[in-house]
């Protein structure tokens, strides 16, 4: 029996790839991989919470806001 390898190439780099990846995720591991990207992006660009002419995109992406 041959014991699986790593492998480190573009065929994991597909979205197809990372959408397989994604759906083994618990919901939790789900919501903390969500909040990361988040941190990242916010980082990056700490304006983007203070967006106000943010529109939403027919789909199923819903913006949410606090009032």
């Amino acid at each position: 029996m041959m014991t699986p390898a790593v492998k480190h190439d573009r065929e994991q780099e597909t979205i197809e790839a990372k959408a397989r990846w994604f759906q083994t995720l618990s919901m939790a591991e789900r919501m903390d991989v969500f909040c990361e990207f988040t941190e990242l992006a916010l980082s990056v660009n700490p304006e983007l919470k203070d967006k106000k002419d943010v529109k939403p995109i027919a789909g199923r992406i819903q913006i949410l806001s606090a009032k």
